[in-house]
């Protein structure tokens, strides 16, 4: 169903050309910011938020494409050459990135790789939740705007001690978009008021809402993939658990997200009677033109589609 992850023989070719790539290249990769630093970052969502930060000193360049699952992403040649001579690449951390952030280690020999999440502490899942696997943290932080200002502080911290000539500016942008922040985040408590508290239940596709849920006081009834990654499989008893969760619950819709697959939760749906509510936007920004191109209007997109469907 999901794409395995990259087979040791891809892998190791992968890491062999990136340490090519990255001894025939300056500090500026191919197709790179001219500004003060090349940064990439790992998803479209984090590359906006880091942009904000960024301002007008440089551009920054996303790593995962407009629509690709971070989860199951597998880097190509071109990939790694992007950042192979960056300055500074960010990752969203907390195991998002998985195998990907070994790649990504291996491939940028000393350039310091920047965990947005840095210091958050990974949510227990709540009492009548479904439960993660031993080890296993929830790397879906940014769902919660008020912890995207740790995304922000580690940014800039980074920025600041790579490029000290932009400290001001890295400073005065981090403190702007913590007022964009909270003005998102008085927006969404807004919008879920209009649910009966009786009604804030979600099921997901994966375990993806918990920090989201956690913030605006919904319960996470369960979900459709027994994980916070998308790699695995449930089982026939946990699909035949949750769809009778379902109806015990009088949980109203399952969300997928635009780049899962909604094969099971449509089939889930089809038996218990409630909504399938496809197409959130929960990983990964669309393009300009789209209806959710920043990180603001991502999380804007995906509450309309939760309320609506909800109230």
């Amino acid at each position: 169903m999901r794409r395995p992850g990259p087979s040791l023989i891809l892998l190791a070719a992968l890491l062999t050309l990136a340490a090519l790539v990255g001894a025939g290249c300056g500090a500026a990769g191919e197709g790179a910011s001219t500004g003060a630093l090349d940064v990439v970052a790992s998803t479209t969502f984090l590359a906006d938020i880091t942009q904000n930060v960024a301002g007008d000193r440089f551009q920054v360049q996303s790593l995962i494409p407009v629509g690709t699952d971070p989860h199951a992403f597998e880097p190509t040649p071109s990939d790694l050459k992007k950042v192979a001579g960056a300055d500074l690449v960010v990752v969203n951390g907390g195991g998002l990135e998985g195998t990907l952030l070994t790649t990504l280690e291996n491939a940028v020999g000393d350039t310091p790789i920047v965990d947005a999440s840095a210091g958050l502490p990974t949510r227990t899942p709540q009492p009548g939740e479904p439960q993660l696997a031993a080890g296993e943290k929830d790397p879906h932080f940014w769902l919660d705007p008020e912890l995207v200002k740790t995304y922000v502080a580690n940014i800039e911290k980074a920025f600041s001690a790579a490029d000290p000539a932009g400290a001001a500016t890295y400073k005065a942008n981090a403190a702007a978009y913590d007022k964009k922040l909270d003005s998102l985040d008085a927006w969404i408590t807004q919008q879920v008021a209009q649910v009966p508290q009786a009604d804030r239940k979600l099921v997901t596709d994966h375990a993806s809402m918990g920090y989201f849920a956690d913030r605006y006081g919904f319960t996470v009834v369960g979900t459709v993939v027994p994980s916070a990654s998308t790699g695995e499989t449930p089982t026939a008893r946990q699909l035949a658990d949750l769809t009778q969760t379902i109806r015990e619950t009088g949980a109203k819709a399952i969300f997928v997200d635009a780049s899962d697959n909604p094969q099971l939760a449509e089939q889930i749906g089809s038996e218990t009677g409630v909504k399938v509510v496809t197409g959130l936007l929960d990983h990964s920004l669309t393009a300009p033109d789209g209806p959710a191109p920043t990180y603001i209007d991502m999380m804007k997109y995906d509450v309309r589609q939760i309320v609506e469907a909800l109230k």
